[in-house]
């Protein structure tokens, strides 16, 4: 993608489009994503994690996330398998070494994963020169030898790009990338040499993490938060792609978490009809 004042893609208002489509007449594609992360205690937790800026070792810093990875994804898990929806994993690739029961237990599941860099602590646009390529070939390959299966999909950590990403992405066999949050349906992206991508949404505003960490929602407003955003994209009929997301090494106890996700996924399945839950891998 070259420098521009906009995005590879047209200007769409949402008024404007043609009618999309989901399967089965659907209002709404619900797609969940736990990210599963990985932070090396040796490296700051970045800013944007949530770190203070504290000199490694940052003990309590990176036992909260760690907490994520011994406890609180296994209780996603059984939230996840107590409503039957299959997840699409956003992966630090590094986690494929040293948690590799994760790994097991998501495959078992026959669980999506998606390319989410090496580490959370390390971010593409603070690569060094020439080292995005990479550090994107060896996150990918190393997911596919773990799992089985290679990753067509992308969350860039932190959400951050250079503007060689989404080439770079598509040249690796990528279908689809999340970091760009501003619509409420996939849409298209054209990327230099006629290659082409799908940015799939991914929502900030019931991303667990800032809603716990820094806006201090309890888990009760959360599950409104969720409730509501499903109820205004659901009316709205413009079949929109809603993504939940939980964030396995989110520090706190994750029952607040794993709560307020189990009543929300519950009151989509049980109160609404016209939502497609089969949307993972085909975006």
């Amino acid at each position: 993608m070259k420098p521009a004042p906009y995005g590879p893609f047209p200007y769409s208002p949402i008024d404007r489009r043609p009618r999309l489509n989901w399967p089965a007449d659907a209002y709404v594609a619900l797609w969940v994503i736990p990210n599963i992360e990985f932070f090396s205690l040796m490296e700051k937790v970045p800013a944007g994690s949530g770190g203070p800026g504290t000199p490694v070792p940052d003990i309590p810093s990176w036992s909260a996330r760690d907490y994520g990875n011994r406890v609180g994804v296994f209780r996603l898990m059984r939230v996840f398998d107590r409503h039957g929806m299959r997840a699409t994993v956003a992966l630090n690739s590094e986690l494929c070494a040293y948690h590799p029961e994760i790994i097991e237990e998501g495959r078992k599941r026959d669980w999506e994963w998606m390319g989410h860099c090496e580490s959370n602590t390390r971010r593409l646009n603070e690569a060094p020169p020439g080292e995005e390529k990479a550090i994107i070939q060896r996150t990918l390959t190393t997911i596919a030898k773990a799992t089985g299966a290679r990753p067509v999909g992308w969350l860039g950590s932190g959400l951050q790009e250079t503007w060689d990403t989404l080439d770079l992405l598509a040249a690796e066999g990528c279908e689809y990338v999340c970091d760009w949050t501003n619509d409420d349906q996939p849409y298209v992206m054209s990327l230099d040499g006629g290659g082409k991508l799908i940015s799939v949404p991914y929502s900030h505003e019931i991303n667990d993490k800032p809603a716990f960490e820094r806006f201090h929602r309890t888990a009760d407003e959360f599950h409104d938060m969720i409730c509501r955003q499903f109820d205004v994209l659901y009316r709205a009929r413009r079949r929109p792609w809603l993504h939940l997301q939980s964030r396995a090494g989110l520090e706190g106890d994750r029952r607040r978490d794993c709560a307020a996700l189990s009543r929300a996924d519950r009151q989509a399945i049980t109160e609404y009809r016209r939502v497609w839950f089969d949307c993972r891998n085909t975006p």
